[in-house]
């Protein structure tokens, strides 16, 4: 892969970012409609059933529902080939439902890793580890 190609597969990643960063559920769907594509291969435990942008959306609908400040801070980006892998620490204020949990007040620091990997420009396939277990324990819904 050129520099070019991973400059630009990383300024995707940049903007599909700075939208989950805005706290907007509609700008978040406008952007995985224009980034990702249409067959989006997305490895996730959905629990609504649903898969690829759709499934992707949804996720982000119930994380900005639970979490409304909800901010994602890329600590490392690393290119390869047709990928580009993201390390993140995700931090938030639990104000809304999540997993069956009543808001707390409580906030959250936890990492991720995410793989993404481009077909013609966009994200064609998305792979990820989310420490949940943090996030949870954060929450109080396991002994620390």
């Amino acid at each position: 892969m050129q520099a070019a190609e991973a400059q630009s597969n990383i300024a995707v990643i940049e903007r599909f970012h700075a939208a989950t960063n805005s706290g907007d559920p509609a700008l978040v769907a406008r952007a995985v409609d224009e980034l990702t594509a249409p067959d989006l291969a997305f490895h996730a435990p959905v629990p609504t059933g649903a898969t690829g942008a759709e499934a992707l959306k949804q996720v982000w609908e119930v994380l900005l529902r639970a979490f409304p400040d909800i901010h994602v801070t890329v600590e490392e980006t690393i290119t390869e080939g047709d990928r580009v892998v993201s390390r993140n620490t995700v931090t938030g204020t639990h104000l809304g439902e999540y997993r069956g949990l009543p808001p707390t007040g409580k906030s959250v620091a936890y990492g991720e890793i995410f793989v993404f990997r481009f077909v013609a420009g966009r994200i064609a396939e998305v792979r990820g580890v989310v420490d949940v277990l943090t996030q949870l324990r954060q929450l109080g819904a396991f002994p620390s």
